[in-house]
């Protein structure tokens, strides 16, 4: 069932967005080579703490940190570490999920370390791109399906790929929230938008043709893609307005 938010919850919504993009932005000049995710993840928690907010991924369904942090070929759900050292030329998924007064804010941004190659860089921007195509078409009365046929429409001519098997959410009070939200046109997401629906919009996007990925059997939690190649990925938190959208957790 999904939950459309009344004006006082989107309040509260507003406010844990803008809560999670700071995170984001405190976290951005930390994010170089040497640094390892572990370091990057318990930065995140504190700050998250200071701000009296709870870091929503730290013992959700088991997840054992407080930030995901995804590099190069893992597409989502990884896990920090302080033996997973940055590199020059990595590229690294931050995905923030802040808990403020009971309702949830969700962002991620992909950071290029170092000196990353030109078509690394391509990937990066395009996916970050493809979020915003995909955001721009949101309005009450359209179906939910635009979404994913703007992100897939945008990609196709880059020879890159739209992981399936991992998508976007409602969100409010519960970390997901219906609908689940395609990143690629379907029917199953033939779902009409109202005002006050508040989901993610948060496309993985893999370099090259194939969108396989795999779930780890030793931690249960890192996807990562299925032939080896580099996944981008950013993440808005989105709430459908009366004649369009704003993005509740920008920068």
């Amino acid at each position: 069932m999904i939950k459309i938010k009344n004006s006082k919850e989107i309040e509260k919504m507003k406010k844990a967005g803008k809560l999670a993009a700071q995170v984001l932005d405190f976290i951005k000049p930390y994010i170089k080579v040497g640094v390892s995710t572990g370091e990057l993840n318990k930065l995140c928690h504190d700050f998250i703490i200071k701000n009296k907010a709870i870091p929503a991924p730290l013992n959700y369904q088991g997840f054992p940190a407080s930030i995901c942090t995804s590099v190069n070929d893992v597409v989502c759900h990884g896990i920090p570490s302080f033996e997973d050292v940055l590199k020059n030329k990595d590229i690294v998924n931050v995905d923030i999920t802040v808990i403020l007064n009971g309702y949830h804010g969700d962002t991620s941004r992909t950071f290029m370390v170092g000196d990353v190659d030109k078509e690394v860089e391509d990937l990066v921007e395009r996916t970050e791109q493809a979020m915003y195509k995909g955001i721009e078409v949101i309005m009450p009365g359209i179906y939910l399906y635009e979404v994913g046929r703007a992100i897939e429409k945008y990609i196709k001519d880059f020879l890159y790929s739209v992981v399936r098997d991992y998508g976007g959410h409602g969100i409010g009070k519960g970390f997901h929230e219906d609908p689940n939200v395609l990143h690629y046109y379907s029917l199953e997401n033939k779902i009409k938008l109202r005002e006050g629906m508040i989901f993610t919009v948060e496309p993985m996007i893999n370099q090259g043709s194939s969108y396989e990925v795999i779930t780890s059997r030793e931690d249960g939690w890192t996807v990562t893609t299925k032939n080896g190649s580099l996944s981008a990925q950013f993440e808005h938190t989105v709430l459908v307005t009366k004649d369009s959208y704003e993005i509740l957790t920008k920068s």
